[in-house]
This record gives C-alpha cells, sequence and structure tokens, in this order.
C-alpha cells in the first residue's frame, strides 16, 4: 500500500502575497478548490477561502485581507486519520502541508486521500460489518475485539460512528466468517446490534413467529 506523503500535490502553485483579488477569483472560478494556500517569500501565512475571496475588491492584494486567511495545515508525518480531521474541522477539500521546520512542500487534495483511504483494509477487503450500541460508561473497545476473536473473526478494524452523553455506537469490520454467532455473542455481553444481518437467526426466529402470529390473527 502506497504512503499518504506520495499524495503530496503540486499542481498549482501557492498564492504569493502579492496576487491580486482579481486573479485569486479568476482561479477558485476555474477549480472546485475551497481553499488555498498563501505565501509570503516562501513563508506559509494561511489559506485564503473561495467564500471570502469572492467578497473583497478586486483591484486590491492578498496583503490587504491577511486578517481573514485561515491558518489550518498538516505535517508531512502527520497518518491519515490525523489529516482528514484537519479536512473535516475546517470544511476544506485542500490542506496545506508543512514539513518539520514549517517549509511548504505541497497540499492535500481530498479526492486524493479518499483514494488512499479507499486502498486500506478496512475498505478494500471484503468483509461484514455489525454495528453494536452500549451505555458509555460500559463498553470496551478490548471487550469488542475479544469478542470478535473468540468466535474466530479476525478484525479489518473498529471505530465509534456515533456517540453522546449516554451511548456510543461502534462500527466493527471483519472478515466474512462465523458472523451470526459473533451476533449472539454481542447480545450476550448487553451489546444492542443496530446494523440489520440476514445471518441473524434471534431476529429471524423472531420475524417468523411474528408472521405466523399474524397469519393466526387474520384467519
Amino acid at each position: 500500500m502506497r504512503e499518504l506523503s506520495e499524495y503530496i500535490n503540486n499542481d498549482f502553485k501557492p498564492f504569493s502575497s502579492r496576487e491580486t483579488v482579481a486573479d485569486i477569483q479568476d482561479f477558485f472560478a476555474e477549480s472546485t478548490y475551497s481553499h488555498f494556500p498563501v505565501l509570503d517569500n516562501g513563508v506559509y501565512l494561511g489559506c485564503i477561502s473561495a467564500v471570502d475571496a469572492e467578497t473583497f475588491e478586486m483591484q486590491k492584494d492578498i496583503t490587504d485581507y491577511r486578517y481573514a486567511l485561515e491558518g489550518f495545515f498538516v505535517r508531512t508525518t502527520m497518518i491519515w486519520l490525523d489529516v482528514l480531521e484537519i479536512f473535516a474541522r475546517n470544511n476544506a477539500n485542500v490542506v496545506p502541508i508543512l514539513d518539520e521546520n514549517n517549509k511548504y512542500v505541497g497540499y492535500y487534495d481530498i479526492t486524493d486521500v479518499i483514494k488512499f483511504l479507499n486502498e486500506t483494509p478496512f475498505l478494500k477487503e471484503t468483509g461484514g460489518i455489525i454495528v453494536v450500541e452500549k451505555p458509555v460508561s460500559d463498553y470496551s473497545m478490548s471487550q469488542i475485539a475479544q469478542i470478535v476473536e473468540s468466535n474466530n473473526g479476525k478484525l479489518l478494524g473498529l471505530f465509534v460512528s456515533e456517540a453522546n452523553a449516554e451511548k456510543v455506537q461502534v462500527t466493527v469490520k471483519i472478515t466474512l466468517g462465523s458472523i451470526n454467532e459473533i451476533i449472539q455473542s454481542f447480545r450476550r455481553y448487553n451489546y444492542e446490534i443496530i446494523s440489520e444481518h440476514h445471518e441473524d437467526d434471534y431476529l429471524n426466529t423472531l420475524k417468523e413467529r411474528s408472521e405466523y402470529l399474524d397469519k393466526y390473527l387474520n384467519m
């Protein structure tokens, strides 16, 4: 699998602080980028937003709007999950990249990061997904892993997909195998199964009994 750093992009040069607003507006009009980095003599100043640029006076330079620049960035050494968080937190589809010496080295495009994610085993490998729920004070990632592995399942990944003050939902992806046994084990440990599964014997039995009861009552 490729490293995320292999997706560093330099197709477009960053804006200079001397760039006119008119040129920036033209750039955003011809691209789908939400933001783009601005440099002053090689030093990263921040990102200018396409939405903000539309409100600026065309004849002025970026320097006149330095206060509006957004200072987010990632490091070349960051893992993909942290990079994705920066994208999400700033509602951006471009994120500038700085090295350990704060030197600008390029940017990540969200489409390239998604391509990278599609190559991870969690998304690429064939498997089954189970979503379980339990009170915040009672759930355990290690217990979830133990339940899967004690039923001869192999974890491809798990993450907290939803949470509030009372409950936590965890999405679990496993290699295809004894999903029904794993589901029943989760129930024995008082996890609620949020996802639906054809292999779920418990729900299938309830469905059959409900259908029989409906048939009986409608006779």
